[in-house]
């Protein structure tokens, strides 16, 4: 029986646990003050490690697969050319704000991706997070209660969910609006902290994830742009921080010795080499045609594929979504379904064995959504693709001589996503244990329930990291 009274979760998207740990420890003395004092380590992410799904497998312990959910947009049926946003209306699984709302206890949820828009209202108060369209359109359901709204604006005036438009060449109006971005956040959780009733309070600071996408290559010595002594090679550094302190602040808001508190990571970050050009590969190989000669620097669109000779296309984004052209299921379907699987192991050793732009192996991983998730449902890609180790995106413009791009498709950005994010966990009644890798993100949720004496759902994919 835990004697904690309540479990806060200060989430940092994509705060990676080699900065935290290793580079800056000793520069961070309020998440020290919280490692010396507890279990710290690397927190395996789901995979993708992708911020939308990943929050949500964190909060209900369930992995993408069993969600639904395999990125920001997913296919919403087996045509080619619908793919919806995964918002709070995709996940159908309970969270854990859910899963305590129905046993009579108060959360307060700030910022955590994939609570937009509002339409299971918890017990207590909830702020949307990122995928928020517009927090001055007075219809739109981003806080709960409703009202909560004005007594945010009288507080912080407009209440920024992301920085819009942060893939910028403008890189000190991107530092000063995540500045004013995680001011603000902070600001309105301590108020809340302390005029609220709450049991579990969830917060997710995007300026993390922003911050490394925008400024990694000013910081990285091994970035193929980095310049030495640049403006802005100690940003991420003094955000760091700054986000410490800001966490201090916010540690002085809770009672400490009857709290669980996590500080955690949906994913890590790592500096970006380049992009893959999937199409253009899945092209050359002879996979995907089109209906015309493609373009220089084409961008990749469904209704330009000549679907009655095309066997697979790909998606871009930080890892790759390889979909088969199967008869019976697609429209056009090429395939037969007699020769899916051997067709797709085909795909997939050739994806594996593609060179970098040096001529050495890529690294590249191939997996089979039902060998890694639980349950399939809804529209999984035939293969979920991990270019390089995640040093590589994939890219999906066409019309290149050549597979590699090292200038992104969506905009300036510096770095991808780690497999391995981050965590602290410090609880009275627990033990310190140091440093302690192998946690998973499933084990956050099973953890949370333990800690405030509420039973564990028997299909929850984690188990707490507690000891016994």
């Amino acid at each position: 029986m835990s004697n904690i009274e309540k479990v806060a979760v200060i989430g940092l998207d994509c705060a990676d646990p080699s900065l935290v740990f290793d580079k800056w420890i000793d520069h961070l003395p309020n998440m020290k003050r919280l490692m010396d004092g507890g279990t710290y380590g690397e927190l395996t992410s789901c995979m993708p490690p992708i911020t939308v799904p990943a929050w949500s497998c964190m909060a209900s312990s369930k992995d993408p697969g069993t969600l639904g959910i395999y990125g920001f947009r997913n296919r919403t049926d087996h045509s080619y050319d619908k793919l919806g946003i995964a918002t709070s209306l995709a996940v159908k699984e309970p969270r854990v704000w859910d899963m305590i709302s129905a046993q009579g206890k108060e959360s307060i949820i700030v910022g955590v991706p994939g609570t937009f828009p509002i339409v299971r209202p918890i017990k207590g108060h909830m702020i949307t997070s990122f995928l928020t369209p517009d927090t001055n359109d007075p219809k739109m359901p981003w806080t709960h209660p409703p009202l909560l709204r004005h007594e945010i604006k009288e507080l912080v005036g407009e209440y920024m969910v992301d920085v819009k438009g942060f893939r910028t060449d403008d890189k000190q109006w991107l530092l000063d609006q995540i500045y004013l971005m995680t001011e603000k956040r902070f600001k309105v959780v301590r108020h809340l902290l302390t005029a609220k009733p709450w049991d579990l309070f969830w917060m997710v600071e995007m300026g993390v994830d922003r911050i490394h996408h925008g400024f990694w290559s000013y910081m990285d010595k091994s970035h193929h742009r980095h310049v030495p002594g640049n403006d802005f090679e100690h940003a991420i550094f003094n955000y760091y921080k700054y986000v410490d302190d800001e966490i201090g602040k916010t540690l002085d808001c809770m009672d400490l010795e009857k709290t669980a508190l996590w500080v955690v990571s949906d994913h890590g970050a790592t500096c970006m080499v380049g992009g893959c050009m999937f199409n253009q590969w899945l092209m050359n190989e002879g996979y995907l045609h089109f209906k015309e000669p493609v373009s220089p620097n084409q961008k990749f669109d469904v209704k330009d594929v000549d679907w009655s000779k095309t066997t697979a296309w790909g998606e871009g984004g930080y890892y790759g979504r390889l979909f088969i052209n199967k008869a019976g299921r697609e429209p056009e379907g090429q395939v037969k379904p007699e020769e899916y699987e051997s067709f797709r192991n085909e795909l997939a050793a050739k994806i594996e064995a593609i060179k970098d732009h040096e001529g050495k192996p890529m690294g590249n991983n191939c997996y089979k959504p039902e060998e890694i998730y639980k349950a399939v449902n809804r529209v999984a890609p035939d293969l979920v693709v991990i270019f390089g180790a995640l040093r590589w995106r994939s890219v999906g413009r066409v019309g290149s001589d050549s597979i590699y791009a090292f200038e992104n498709d969506t905009g300036p950005d510096d770095a991808n996503h780690a497999q391995q994010g981050m965590y602290i966990y410090t609880n009275p009644s627990q033990p310190a244990r140091g440093r302690v890798n192998g946690p998973t993100l499933y084990d956050v949720t099973p953890t949370i329930l333990s800690d405030l004496n509420l039973p564990l759902p028997p299909d929850l994919k984690g188990k707490t990291i507690h000891v016994s």
